[in-house]
């Protein structure tokens, strides 16, 4: 742990830092030797006569040992990712690797399981995603100073197997951790008036949601053109060619369609329920989802999971329709505004959006699962249309394109805002809640390393003896 101290401008900096840093954990160096089945081979001895700038070692943690090069990887790492490094020193950025090494090494000691087919999927979708952000696996390799893919894969799985038993270990340690209300009020009471947090402003917003209606010829038209796409790959066209050139999935066109998936991500039902009942090989015939049609292949099974690419087409929508749905949510405003009907009843009854329908309308954060909104982390398309909205005020109807290319016309209004203001318990209670619960996850991270620093063998060498830890690496 990086911080102890309890006063409140102390807390966000502790949680800030402790849990930056570990999202940035995935920067640890390939130097700890880590065998595909799980064991781990001892890290080599230490001579007392052995100069640090021979070996690099400059930290030995059980089974592990971190090089004086992780240091500057785990900078270049942060800086590569747009966050700062100004204020961490050397020393903690150490101390931050001493934890990682002493979570991965107790994982193994309680027999934490990782499996290496966990590890192959975690990399296959960080391959994905940085080859789409970087733009080829060649540059990838070539961002990570590696002589070819095969060399870089071996380099990643190490380090993603370390992250993982990092996580398995620090999620085991806290997963138990509860926190009840008196414990929240006693948490709120030690703050100092002083020392209270500032909440940003908030608001609360509802739509009404009214789709263009699909003629069955328009639907039948991609029906066809998929049928056509089938019936061309069973002749030996390229699916995933297919998918780059007409899908409209912007999350899977550029990476020809690919998906791998288990029954427990999170498609849509339809989605989910076509891909399990085809075989390896099998093409699907197109079917219907919110998103519009798709057709699926199924290129592997491997146990629970299967990897598939996909082609998503949505239907026109015509002129007529459009007309028609825009006439519909203008005379729902009229409605409610001679309040002949509430916002919510009308959302309830008439809104085609059936994951905020039942709230009334209601949007939920998707950051925080709450109701409320930070305008300061809202996102700016919808920022803009409601900053100069007043409490309970309705937006003019809109038309909304989605990215797929689906079109909606939406009514939105802010059923709450609330000001910058000073930690209120009552009004706050769920925020101060959640720092409550992470003071008292410190806590008990900071007690599992008091006990795990003395049961295991720890050695830091050279000039970083000379650090300041929070945590008693040196065990003086």
């Amino acid at each position: 742990m990086l911080l102890k101290s309890i006063p409140m401008k102390s807390i966000k900096n502790r949680i800030v830092l402790t849990f930056f840093l570990g999202i940035f954990s995935s920067v640890v160096s390939n130097a700890q030797e880590i065998i595909k089945d799980g064991a781990v081979v001892a890290a080599p001895k230490i001579s007392s006569n052995q100069k640090l700038k021979v070996d690099g070692v400059i930290a030995t943690v059980g089974d592990y040992i971190i090089l004086d090069s992780d240091i500057d990887k785990s900078y270049l790492e942060i800086s590569s990712q747009g966050g700062s490094v100004k204020d961490i020193s050397r020393c903690q950025m150490l101390g931050k690797l001493l934890e990682d090494k002493l979570y991965a090494h107790q994982a193994i000691q309680d027999s934490v399981k990782v499996t290496d087919a966990e590890v192959k999927g975690l990399m296959d979708d960080r391959l994905n995603y940085m080859v789409e952000q970087i733009g080829s696996m060649e540059k990838v390799v070539k961002y990570y100073k590696k002589n070819s893919e095969e060399e870089f894969r071996t380099y990643f799985f190490d380090i993603l197997k370390e992250q993982k038993l990092t996580s398995e270990m620090q999620k085991k340690i806290i997963d138990e951790v509860e926190i009840t209300p008196e414990e929240v009020r006693n948490f709120f009471k030690t703050i100092p008036v002083a020392d209270l947090p500032v909440f940003g402003a908030e608001m609360e917003v509802a739509q009404i949601v009214v789709e263009p209606k699909v003629s069955e010829a328009d639907k039948q038209k991609v029906i066809d053109k998929l049928n056509g796409f089938k019936k061309d790959i069973q002749e030996g066209s390229s699916f995933a060619t297919k998918a780059v050139l007409y899908s409209q999935d912007p999350g899977s066109r550029s990476n020809g369609g690919y998906y791998k998936m288990n029954r427990k991500t999170p498609f849509v039902k339809e989605f989910k329920e076509v891909a399990f009942s085809l075989a390896e090989g099998e093409i699907s015939a197109p079917f219907e989802t919110d998103f519009g049609f798709h057709i699926i292949y199924v290129e592997k099974i491997k146990g629970q999971e299967v990897e598939l690419r996909h082609i998503l087409l949505a239907p026109n929508v015509s002129e007529d329709a459009l007309k028609e749905a825009k006439e519909k949510i203008a005379l729902i405003k009229k409605r409610i505004e001679d309040k002949e009907i509430t916002f919510a009843e009308a959302a309830r009854t008439m809104s085609d959006e059936k994951e905020t329908r039942a709230n009334g309308g209601a949007l939920i954060n998707p950051k925080t699962q709450d109701t409320r909104f930070e305008l300061t982390k809202m996102d700016p398309s919808l920022y803009s249309r409601v900053s100069n909205l007043k409490e309970n005020e309705i937006s003019a109807p809109y038309l909304d394109e989605e990215q797929q290319g689906k079109k909606k016309f939406k009514l939105i209004t802010v059923t709450n805002r609330i000001n910058e203001h000073t930690a209120d318990y009552a009004k706050d209670y769920i925020k101060i809640k959640e720092l409550a619960l992470k003071e008292k996850q410190i806590k008990t991270i900071g007690k599992w390393f008091d006990e795990k620093i003395k049961e295991t063998y720890i050695k830091i060498i050279g000039e970083y003896r000379d650090c300041t830890f929070t945590n008693n690496w040196l065990k003086k």
